[in-house]
């Protein structure tokens, strides 16, 4: 390390924390937050700045970060800070007072010579001002601030307390994610001397558990991955690691498809420091039963990878990711069949079971779960979804017989012993029971569809009645919710209301159904016979919700790769409409409208009539009388609103709402020339209200398609 006469010198920092197996789950998080928290220190002292390369190393047994362009020694930098007026820095003798000798002993400056401080100011205004040149940060003691700062702030669940012994022979009370054994801390090939978790730091680490035991040495920070790999056969990079497992899994593969979520592959790159892909295979009896049981308890409860034929079939054999390298990996392909097949054999004998007993005899039992204390039963829940669905079947002229039956069953498969296994299948196996048992394959769909969309971008459902019950499923939760007082605060939302309202959205809007919103939140709240519950489900309360997520949703849209802008969006939704179904098509005629030469003066007047209307504290008459139209100009207007009335009201109904707002063009001019030659506000209150009457028409027939006033 240099000294303070010495040169500053650059060069590459590690740092390694060596520990047991770290939480697979959480693993990527915290190599990252690792990495974060030393480079981000080091950046703040002025040792490493936004040129430096920082690579995040994290296995199931270390976390480290390599820092490129980190200094030994920061340079030196000017201070100036105003410490205290004169006044109460000094006592009538000129003498520093104890607030003053304080304050510069925080600072570290206790030792500073009183008479190097300097005054700026006048009178009253005089202040004592710290004025210096400070050291800068020194690499060693800095380091030893990130590391222990890091460690301290890493995302860790539960802590693990254990004891260390120390040198001294004594026992030291440690807690970290994991017993750690070792730390590295390297500047170029230099150990720094720091420490942390009762371990000081040096050059080791210890390589993989079976193919490398053992201490290795790194010899500078700059080497650190080469010789992990070649000295310790450990791939210290997540994200290499990573790519090489989804590579070897896609060439073991072959001509099938090889089933790998995000989560799976993240989590399985977690467990291992050197991956070897291994075959395996299991009966083919087992392809009976549905192959989302056996897919997610390969994946759930093996972290196996399962492969399908083209077509999306399963096939029987299976991909594995093992920490062990061989050539003779009969052992342990062996081990992973013998493992998997008592697995695929309970979900066979739920499978099996479950079908002895039709969805239908299982209703009454919902009545045994509790949905919620103030909401009563699953079965409560179901006969107000029931009841909800049958209202919206009927307003769509839908079967009105399927959605209620399709309400009935729709959660009695969460009674079934393969979905108390594996609470992920629910509406899957309702789907599967409901086939079996005869079901109308609408209602049969409905058990799985109604889930629909689980999440952003999920597919929404197929089927007329699947749809129906989505929507009641979500309106159901989100109005009773909402009315025990749970309505999402901040980040809180434990029930995913948001996500509930958003799915609403997406149904009337993407499947183009001209449902009142404010009459299905009604309809809604009807079903709920406690009269605490309908009153805290507010129904403006509630309709404003789903707007904002619906405002959301719209951002996300566009035209030509274009999103919409937010004046657009609150163009359409400040009307408070009461169908969303047709507000892209709104949207897009508005896109267009706004290209127009006119549209900008149009926009700007209907904002203008706008404030005008707001302001009127009389009531304006709901027609405008032609006997009391003086002006030419306010003639002109009246009689080119009447010419295109017809061709407005037409083109609203039949939703060419392209049409109607180029129709609007043609009262630019006569809405320019009124606002030139006519005073709105005339003394003579008749008319005054008259021309207030023609605003308010004008007003109503230009907002047709949304507030045009909002782009101005």
């Amino acid at each position: 390390m240099s000294t303070s006469n010495s040169p500053t010198l650059s060069a590459t920092l590690l740092i390694e924390v060596f520990t047991e197996e770290l939480p697979p789950k959480s693993l990527r998080r915290l190599g990252d937050a690792f990495s974060e928290g030393i480079f981000t220190v080091l950046k703040g002292a002025g040792l490493a700045n936004e040129a430096s390369k920082v690579i995040s190393f994290a296995t199931p047994r270390r976390l480290a970060v390599q820092i490129s362009n980190v200094l030994d020694q920061a340079p030196d930098y000017p201070v100036r800070e105003k410490l205290l007026p004169t006044s109460i820095a000094f006592d009538a003798q000129g003498k520093a007072t104890p607030p003053l000798l304080k304050k510069l002993g925080v600072l570290g400056y206790g030792d500073i010579d009183i008479a190097t401080l300097e005054k700026a100011g006048e009178g009253k205004n005089e202040a004592l001002y710290l004025n210096v040149i400070a050291k800068g940060a020194a690499l060693e003691h800095t380091a030893q601030i990130a590391l222990e700062q890091t460690l301290s702030k890493l995302p860790i669940a539960k802590m693990m307390h254990y004891q260390v012994l120390q040198k001294n022979g004594q026992l030291a009370d440690v807690q970290f994610a994991r017993p750690a054994h070792s730390i590295i801390a390297l500047h170029g090939d230099q150990i720094l001397k720091i420490s942390s978790l009762g371990i000081a730091a040096s050059n080791h680490t210890e390589g993989h558990r079976f193919l490398a035991p053992g201490n290795v040495t790194i010899t500078s920070a700059d080497q650190y991955e080469n010789e992990l790999q070649a000295k310790a056969k450990v791939i210290p990079s997540f994200n290499q690691r990573r790519a090489q497992i989804e590579a070897a899994l896609l060439k073991a593969a072959g001509d099938d498809l090889v089933l790998m979520p995000d989560s799976l592959l993240d989590e399985v790159t977690s467990l291992v420091e050197w991956p070897a892909i291994y075959e395996c295979h299991f009966d083919q009896e087992f392809l009976e039963v549905p192959q989302e049981c056996l897919i997610l308890t390969m994946q759930t409860n093996q972290k196996y990878f399962a492969l399908t034929d083209k077509q999306g079939k399963l096939r029987n054999r299976f991909l594995i990711v093992s920490n062990i390298e061989t050539t003779k990996p009969q052992a342990i392909i062996s081990g992973n069949e013998r493992v998997v097949r008592p697995r695929l054999a309970d979900a066979r004998f739920f499978f099996q079971q479950d079908q002895k007993r039709a969805l239908a005899t299982r209703v009454a039992d919902l009545g045994k779960v509790v949905y919620h204390n103030q909401l009563g039963s699953q079965l409560e829940r179901a006969r107000r979804v029931q009841a909800l669905a049958t209202g919206i079947a009927k307003e769509l002229n839908a079967d009105e017989k399927l959605a209620s039956r399709a309400a009935e069953i729709a959660k009695t498969d969460l009674l079934t012993d393969m979905v108390g296994e594996f609470p992920e299948l629910q509406g899957i196996m309702g789907r599967y029971y409901a086939v079996h048992d005869g079901e109308n394959p609408e209602v049969a769909a409905a058990c799985s569809e109604h889930y629909m969309p689980r999440f952003a971008g999920d597919s929404l459902p197929q089927t007329v009645t699947g749809t129906i019950l989505a929507i009641a499923d979500k309106l159901e939760t989100l109005v009773g919710i909402w009315g025990v007082g749970l309505a999402p605060t901040g980040d809180k939302d434990p029930y995913a209301l948001r996500r509930h309202a958003l799915g609403i959205c997406r149904l009337l809007l993407e499947k183009n159904l001209s449902l009142s919103l404010p009459a299905l939140i009604e309809l809604a709240r009807a079903q709920f016979s406690q009269k605490d519950v309908q009153e805290k489900a507010n129904a403006a309360d509630i309709y404003a919700f789903i707007i904002d997520r619906l405002r959301a949703y719209l951002r996300d849209q566009s035209i030509a790769g274009k999103p919409f802008t937010s004046a657009e969006i609150d163009a359409v939704l400040s009307q408070e409409p009461k169908q969303i179904n047709d507000l892209i098509q709104r949207l897009t005629a508005l896109r267009e409208f706004n290209a127009l030469t006119e549209a900008a003066q149009l926009a700007a007047a209907n904002k203008r009539i706008s404030n005008i209307l707001k302001k009127t504290t009389t009531a304006i008459p709901t027609a405008c009388s032609t006997k009391l139209l003086q002006i030419p100009a306010e003639t002109k207007l009246y009689q080119a609103l009447e010419s295109i009335t017809p061709a407005l009201s037409t083109a609203y109904e039949k939703r060419q709402f392209v049409e109607l707002l180029r129709a609007l063009v043609a009262l630019s001019a006569p809405i320019d020339q009124f606002f030139a030659d006519v005073m709105v506000m005339d003394p003579n209150p008749e008319l005054r209200d008259n021309r207030l009457a023609l605003l308010q028409q004008l007003h109503q027939k230009m907002n047709l398609v949304a507030d045009l006033g909002k782009l101005a």
